[in-house]
C-alpha cells in the first residue's frame, strides 16, 4: 500500500496530537494527513521532507512509509477494537441483566419494541448514516485548516451545521415522543397490551437528540484521526442502562431500562465533548492566508442517499419484529438475544473498516485508485476471514453460549433452546452483513451521491419481507432469521457486482475467490466443533472444547488454502514475536 507524505504543517492536524499527549489528554492516534493532490493529469507531488524527533532534517518519509502507515493502522485498530470489545461485553451484560430481571416474556417484548428507536438512531446518526457525510466534510475542513486557510474552516463548518442539525434532532425526537402510541401500533400491532411499550418508547425517543449530538462529535473526532473517545461511547451508554435496571428495576420494571437509554445517550455526548472542544479550540480564526479553495456546502442529495440507505438497512429489524409480534410471547426476545450474540463477530470485524475509511477516502480524493483498491481488497478478505471464524464458533457452540450468558433468573432452559436455534440460523447471514458494512463505505468515501447502494439494500429488504412472510408460518422465529440471512446476502452480492464505475474498482472475481477459502474452512470447522462441543455435559467445558476445535481446524484449513488475510496476519505476528525475542 502506498503512503501519504507528511509535512510539519500537516502534523498539526497534527500538532494537536503532541499537545494532547503532553498534557495527559486523550491518547494520540493521528494519521499523517493526505498530500496535496497535483494538477489533473499531472505528475504526483514530490515527497516532502519529514522532521521527527530523533531523525535527521530533510529525511524523506519514503525511507519507511509502509512501516509508519501500518503501525498507525495497527495501533488505531487495536485501541478501537479493545474499547469496542469492552462496550460489546457491557452490551452483553445489559442483555443478561434484562434477561435475568425480566425474562423473555411480554414485558421484554414491550421494551424491545421501544428499543427499535435507539437501534435506528445509532445506525442513522452514529455508526453509518450521517458519518458517511460528516467525516468527509470535516476531513476537508481539517485539511484546509492545516494548509493555513483564512479563518478556521473547522469552526466555520461547526457554526454552519451544528445549530441546524441540533434543531432537527430535537424536533424529530419530540415528534417521536408525541407519536409513540402510533409508532408502537405500527411496529408491533399484535402486542396484547401496548401501554408499556408506549411508555418505554417515549423514554427511548429522547436518544434521537442525544445520539445525534454524539454522532456529530464522533464524526468530527474521527476526521481529526481521534478514535479513542468515539470508541468509548458505548461503554458509558451500556453502563447507564445496566445501572438503571438494577437501581430502579424493582420499582419501575422494564421502564428502568428505557430510562437508562435516555441517560446513556447523554453520557455519550459528555464522553466526547472535552476531546472535541480541544480540537476546536486549537484553531486561529484571525490568522492564515486564503488557500484558493472555497468551502463546499454539504450535498443534500448525498445526505439523502446515505440516510435512506441506513434507514432501509435497519428496516430489516422492523420486518422481524412485525412478523414476530404475531407469534407466542417471547418470540421477539428470542430474536433479539440471538441477534445480539450472533452479530458480535461482525461488529468486531468491521472495526478495521472504521479505521481505514479515512485512508480510502484520502486515496480517492487524490485520484490514487490503485492504493484505494488495494486497501479495500485487503479489508474485504481480512474482515471476511475474521467474521467467518466468529460465525463458526457461534454455530458450533450456540447452546453453550446462550446457557452461560442468559440462563438464569426468569430466562429458562426452554428460552435457551429456542434462542440457540435462532442464533445458528442468524449466523448464516453474518458474512453478508459484514460485506455490506464494508462495501458501502467504498461507495460513499468519495463524497459523491450514488443511489446504487439504496437500490441493492431495497432489493435485500424486499426479499427479507417476502421470505419472512412465507417462512414465519411453518418455521416461526427460525424462518424469520433465515429470511434475514437471505435478504442481506442478496444485498452483499449486488454491492459486490456494482463495485467499479460506481465505487472503488476492485477485482471482484479475485476477491470472491479469496473469500471462498475461509468460507470452506468455516463450514468444516463449525461442523467439527459442534460435534465435539455437543459431547460435553458442562456448558463451560463444552464452550472451551468447541472454541478450541473450531479455531484449530479453521487455522489449519486457512493455512492449507493460503487464505491471504489469515496468512499475512500470522506472518506479521510471527515476525513481531521473533523481533521481540532477539532484541
Amino acid at each position: 500500500m502506498s503512503t501519504e507524505t507528511e509535512t510539519e504543517a500537516g502534523a498539526g492536524v497534527g500538532s494537536g496530537a503532541g499537545a494532547a499527549a503532553g498534557t495527559g489528554a486523550e491518547p494520540a492516534l493521528t494519521l499523517p494527513p493526505a498530500r496535496e493532490p497535483g494538477p489533473p493529469g499531472g505528475p504526483p507531488p514530490a515527497s516532502v521532507a519529514v522532521r521527527t524527533p530523533g531523525s535527521r532534517k530533510g529525511r524523506k518519509k519514503a525511507d519507511r512509509p509502509e512501516v509508519a502507515s501500518d503501525r498507525f493502522l495497527a495501533k488505531a485498530a487495536f485501541v478501537t477494537v479493545a474499547l469496542s470489545i469492552a462496550g460489546a461485553l457491557l452490551g452483553l451484560g445489559r442483555d443478561q441483566a434484562l434477561a435475568h430481571l425480566f425474562g423473555a416474556g411480554s414485558d421484554t417484548d414491550a421494551f424491545l419494541v421501544a428499543w427499535t428507536v435507539p437501534e435506528f438512531a445509532a445506525t442513522l446518526l452514529i455508526e453509518d448514516g450521517l458519518a458517511f457525510v460528516l467525516i468527509p466534510a470535516f476531513s476537508l475542513a481539517v485539511t484546509r485548516r492545516a494548509r493555513g486557510a483564512a479563518g478556521d474552516p473547522v469552526r466555520a463548518l461547526v457554526a454552519a451545521t451544528l445549530p441546524r442539525l441540533t434543531f432537527a434532532f430535537a424536533a424529530f425526537g419530540a415528534l417521536l415522543v408525541a407519536g409513540a402510541p402510533y409508532l408502537v401500533e405500527a411496529l408491533a400491532p399484535g402486542l396484547p397490551d401496548p401501554r408499556l411499550a408506549v411508555d418505554c418508547t417515549r423514554l427511548t425517543a429522547t436518544c434521537v437528540f442525544s445520539f445525534g449530538l454524539a454522532g456529530y462529535c464522533s464524526a468530527a473526532l474521527r476526521a481529526h484521526r481521534r478514535f479513542v473517545a468515539p470508541a468509548a461511547i458505548y461503554i458509558a451508554y451500556n453502563t447507564a442502562i445496566i445501572g438503571a435496571m438494577f437501581v430502579l428495576g424493582a420499582r419501575w420494571g422494564v421502564r428502568s431500562a428505557a430510562l437508562g437509554v435516555a441517560v446513556g445517550g447523554a453520557l455519550m455526548v459528555l464522553a466526547q465533548a472535552p476531546s472535541l472542544w480541544r480540537r476546536l479550540r486549537r484553531g486561529r480564526p484571525e490568522t492564515g492566508t486564503p488557500d484558493g479553495e472555497p468551502a463546499r456546502p454539504m450535498d443534500l442529495t448525498l445526505i439523502g442517499t446515505v440516510l435512506l440507505f441506513a434507514l432501509c438497512r435497519q428496516s430489516q429489524v422492523l420486518i422481524e419484529r412485525f412478523l414476530a409480534s404475531s407469534l407466542p410471547a417471547g418470540a421477539i426476545s428470542h430474536l433479539n438475544y440471538a441477534q445480539k450474540v450472533a452479530q458480535m463477530p461482525m461488529v468486531l470485524s468491521l472495526m478495521l473498516c472504521t479505521v481505514t475509511f479515512p485512508v480510502v477516502a484520502q486515496a480517492i480524493a487524490e485520484g490514487d485508485t490503485e492504493r484505494a483498491r488495494d486497501r479495500v481488497e485487503r479489508d474485504l478478505t481480512l474482515v471476511a476471514c475474521t467474521v467467518l471464524l466468529g460465525a463458526a464458533v457461534v454455530v458450533a457452540c450456540a447452546p453453550q453460549i446462550i446457557q452461560l450468558l442468559f440462563q438464569r433468573g426468569a430466562f429458562t432452559a426452554q428460552d435457551t433452546a429456542a434462542t440457540a436455534a435462532v442464533i445458528r440460523v442468524y449466523a448464516l447471514g453474518l458474512l453478508g452483513h459484514t460485506l455490506v458494512g464494508a462495501l458501502v463505505r467504498s461507495y460513499f468515501c468519495s463524497g459523491r451521491p450514488t443511489w446504487y447502494p439504496l437500490f441493492a439494500m431495497t432489493a435485500g429488504v424486499v426479499a427479507t419481507g417476502w421470505a419472512g412472510a412465507l417462512a414465519v408460518g411453518p418455521w416461526g422465529v427460525r424462518g424469520i432469521a433465515a429470511a434475514n440471512a437471505a435478504g442481506v446476502t442478496l444485498t452483499a452480492v449486488l454491492l459486490l457486482y456494482g463495485m467499479g464505475p460506481r465505487s472503488v474498482p476492485i477485482r471482484t472475481r479475485a476477491v470472491v475467490t479469496e473469500i471462498g477459502k475461509p468460507l470452506r474452512a468455516a463450514l468444516t470447522a463449525a461442523a467439527t466443533g459442534g460435534l465435539c462441543a455437543s459431547g460435553v455435559d458442562s456448558p463451560l467445558l463444552g464452550l472451551v472444547v468447541g472454541c478450541t476445535v473450531v479455531t484449530f481446524v479453521f487455522a489449519l484449513l486457512a493455512w492449507a488454502f493460503r487464505v491471504e488475510g489469515f496468512v499475512s496476519a500470522l506472518r506479521s505476528v510471527t515476525r513481531r514475536v521473533q523481533n521481540a525475542r532477539f532484541r
